[in-house]
């Protein structure tokens, strides 16, 4: 497998999708956390994290940690070889979800894109 959710992270996906069913009870039994490359951001490329209720079997790759379903598109899949997506919540300056990605050459200055 080449990408790790942490066991933090993932405890932090489950509490997120529970407070989105709460919201929204129609939801399916099944629902996943997204993640994906888009292009954007001030060096070319971001990541994005998402709920996401569909998998398309020929352009997804679906993986499980920590008991949370994930959903990754195969391009997406590509830039994050080695990758580990983390939550922080240890103080103020740093609440949130992180990934750590060996294949960015360098970020921004505000730490949202990089470039590959």
């Amino acid at each position: 497998m080449s990408i790790n959710v942490t066991e933090k992270a993932a405890s932090a996906v489950k509490r997120f999708i529970a407070e989105f069913r709460e919201t929204n009870p129609e939801l399916p039994e099944k629902v996943y956390l997204r993640l994906r490359i888009i292009g954007g951001g001030c060096s070319g490329f971001q990541n994005k994290l998402d709920i996401d209720t569909a998998v398309n079997e020929k352009l997804d790759e679906t993986f499980e940690f920590h008991g949370v379903p994930i959903v990754i598109d195969k391009r997406s899949l590509m830039y994050l070889a080695g990758a580990v997506v983390d939550y922080h919540d240890e103080d103020l300056g740093r609440t949130g979800f992180s990934i750590e990605n060996p294949n960015a050459k360098s970020k921004c200055g505000c730490g949202s894109s990089f470039s590959m």
